[in-house]
């Protein structure tokens, strides 16, 4: 058998990466977005506690819940996660988020995702890295 120069197990370690990456980013993502989804609860308007407690996450595979902020009952994509603000009761988030003519904008939903994203964003390119490093 002739010498590859180690063409064979480059090959299978980079045949290895996407599996390994994809399982690995799991758990991060989801603590990612669970983070996110407790910062946007922390900044939400405390007027009744029904519009903090409509706050969800829906990981990859599932549907979001009907009539959430942004972008209602949808299937989420493999390997992402959405947070989502709204129920079936509270169907007024984006009015809170950006107000009314009536009232002022509470802004919670995209502060809090602009705080949590770099952690999260790193937590993943670090597993997705330990991954690689790891799949042989």
């Amino acid at each position: 058998m002739a010498d590859d120069g180690g063409l064979a197990k480059f090959q299978k370690r980079m045949r290895a990466i996407p599996v390994a990456a994809r399982a690995a980013v799991q758990p991060a993502l989801a603590k990612g977005a669970y983070e996110i989804a407790d910062i946007i609860e922390g900044l939400a308007p405390e007027d009744t506690g029904d519009l903090k407690n409509s706050v969800a996450v829906t990981l990859g595979g599932h549907s979001t819940p009907p009539y959430s902020q942004p972008g209602g009952a949808e299937v989420v994509p493999e390997n992402a996660a959405a947070i989502t603000v709204g129920s079936s009761d509270v169907r007024y988030p984006h009015l809170v988020e950006y107000g009314t003519s009536d009232t002022e904008a509470q802004p919670f939903f995209w502060p809090g995702y602009r705080l949590g994203r770099k952690r999260a964003l790193n937590r993943i390119k670090l597993a997705i890295g330990k991954a690689i490093r790891e799949a042989r």
